[in-house]
């Protein structure tokens, strides 16, 4: 029998992937909940647009205090004299997204090799971190301190966060890849959702007459961030070498279909492997698409249908002040609505592409979707609201489910050892659609305003060049076949690969007698812990269904 010093001198470090390989019965419905643990924090990302109106007056509070015409971008990064323009700020959501698709590359692999604790944590760390560096800029009003602690630091969590329990989640669940991914992933859509309406409350409680309150916001909601990422990271575990749920055999079609496969394809291979590229445009395509919907729905619904949404036979040129805050206020309920069905569509997209496959769930993404786009220009010509908005709900659906499902279409066509690490180069994809999407959707508007049209005709050729970009990722994903076998792992690379791994959770027990969680002992105590880890998740994420669904009715009425 070991001895109490040579147990601590084995015992793996706190941090290690072998010191959360889980034991025998681990319930792996505890690991869902710890993702979406760290995706509804960083999904505030999405949110950060609540901040931009408070920001624009930190100096005026009550109105903004204009830089001079001579003041640059760069000089506005120091200065201490105005306010920041809503669109120098927006600069940090474009970092967001380029950090979180390029940290997600660079560290991909790194993730494979450490475990998803190790990630979750500096995620974590550089996350909430960077909102306390953003507070002490919008305290000391230097917005380059906003852009290093939110924008590049916080874009770093992001990526490192993101990623953490995609490949964590699909070795987990074998039998409901898709689903599983689903789950995780529905948490990034929706943590603006919980964080839009916190934020709004938290700088009500916090602002004074001569202080907007958004620094102590930060502070509030980088800390509560804090205890909810470190309780999803330390709750992590990853299975065993060859685990597989109790009872469960691959199905004969999952074995026999070509494009599920059996074998492993190292990162350091994907650059060179056509399909990774073919995948790569599926998703940049997609995520175009719907990004520059997503960026213009606002502004679209109020344009196209101006007083109508209240009644008015008028065009939008027309509208009054008070008309305008009256449509403004009917819109924001209609991106409410938005958000739900991107949401939704996470879940349901990536569970039906457990039935159907990946690749016919991509290609009614790209068919169907191409349709609803041509037809929003018709339902504006016909004055159909009903006919617009249930499109562009659609069109948002897909687009939730086309980052839920890639990461099962990536584990099917490359394998499940180092799916993770291949997903954060996939995400180089995203980042170029952030870009891409939104010029050509703003781009398109100012040259058909710059013709003179409507604003209620702007966007029609902007649709039809949105639809054509999902023909483009429609012909990528006809395209895709299965990998060569030449890019698989041999058994020496794969067991090399594998070797962190290598004891079995009982010889672990046996070696190390390593610390575990009450959760991981007996079956009614699993019971207790999954069911208080989804309550801790489910209060806050119904909170924010019922802070949407406020605005959805007000959108209804």
């Amino acid at each position: 029998m070991p001895t109490p010093t040579s147990n601590a001198l084995n015992k793996p470090p706190f941090l290690s992937k072998q010191r959360i390989v889980a034991r025998p019965n681990f319930n792996r419905w505890l690991v869902p909940p710890a993702a979406l643990a760290i995706h509804l924090c960083i999904g505030m990302a999405y949110g950060f647009s609540v901040f931009w109106l408070p920001l624009s007056k930190a100096i005026g509070i009550d109105h903004p205090i204009e830089c001079a015409a001579d003041i640059g971008f760069f000089q506005q990064l120091f200065t201490t004299s105005c306010d920041w323009k809503i669109s120098t700020l927006g600069w940090m959501y474009t970092l967001f997204f380029v950090l979180l698709g390029s940290s997600a590359a660079i560290w991909g692999g790194w993730l494979e090799r450490v475990g998803p604790r190790k990630a979750g944590l500096i995620s974590a760390i550089c996350w909430c971190g960077g909102m306390l560096i953003s507070a002490l800029g919008i305290h000391l009003h230097q917005f380059w301190l906003m852009l290093l602690g939110s924008g590049v630091i916080g874009g770093i969590g992001l990526g490192l966060g993101y990623i953490s329990p995609v490949s964590t989640l699909i070795k987990w669940f074998p039998d409901r890849r898709g689903l599983a991914t689903g789950l995780a992933i529905m948490g990034f859509g929706g943590g603006a959702m919980i964080g839009s309406p916190l934020a709004v409350e938290l700088m009500a409680h916090f602002s004074t007459p001569d202080n907007v309150g958004v620094a102590s916001t930060f502070v509030c909601m980088a800390l509560m961030y804090f205890v909810f990422m470190v309780a999803g990271a330390l709750t992590y575990r990853i299975p065993a070498k060859d685990w597989k749920p109790e009872g469960w055999q691959p199905p004969v079609k999952m074995q026999n279909n070509i494009f599920i496969t059996q074998n492993h394809v190292h990162v350091k291979k994907i650059w060179g492997i056509p399909q990774f590229w073919l995948v790569w445009m599926v998703l940049c395509m997609n995520v175009s698409a719907g990004i520059g919907v997503i960026g213009m729905a606002s502004p679209m619904l109020q344009e196209v249908f101006a007083g109508q949404l209240i009644g008015l036979p008028i065009q939008f040129s027309d509208l009054n002040t008070d008309q305008l805050k009256q449509i403004a206020a009917i819109a924001a309920g209609f991106t409410a609505l938005l958000s739900l069905f991107n949401i939704g569509g996470r879940i349901v997209w990536a569970s039906l592409s457990d039935r159907i496959g990946r690749k016919a769930t991509y290609s009614v993404f790209f068919i169907l979707g191409a349709a609803l786009y041509a037809l929003v220009p018709f339902a504006a010509q016909i004055d159909s609201k009903l006919l617009f908005v249930g499109a562009v709900c659609v069109i948002i659906s897909m687009y939730g489910g086309g980052f839920a499902t890639v990461p099962a279409y990536l584990a099917d066509l490359f394998g499940t050892q180092m799916v993770g690490a291949i997903h954060g180069r996939l995400l180089t994809a995203w980042a170029t659609a952030g870009i891409l999407g939104p010029v050509i959707v703003n781009n398109m508007r100012d040259y058909q305003l710059g013709l003179g049209l409507p604003a209620s005709q702007v966007y029609n050729q902007t649709m039809f060049i949105l639809a054509g970009l999902l023909i483009i990722g429609l012909i990528c994903n006809l395209c895709i076949r299965p990998i060569n076998p030449k890019y698989f792992m041999t058994q020496q690379e794969l067991e090399f690969e594998q070797k962190n791994l290598a004891a079995t959770p009982q010889q672990e027990v046996k070696e190390s007698n390593l610390a575990s969680a009450p959760a991981l002992q007996t079956t009614p105590s699993q019971t207790f812990w999954v069911v208080l880890a989804w309550i801790a998740i489910g209060i806050p994420l119904l909170w924010g269904i019922y802070r949407t669904l406020i605005s959805v009715k007000a959108f209804i009425q």
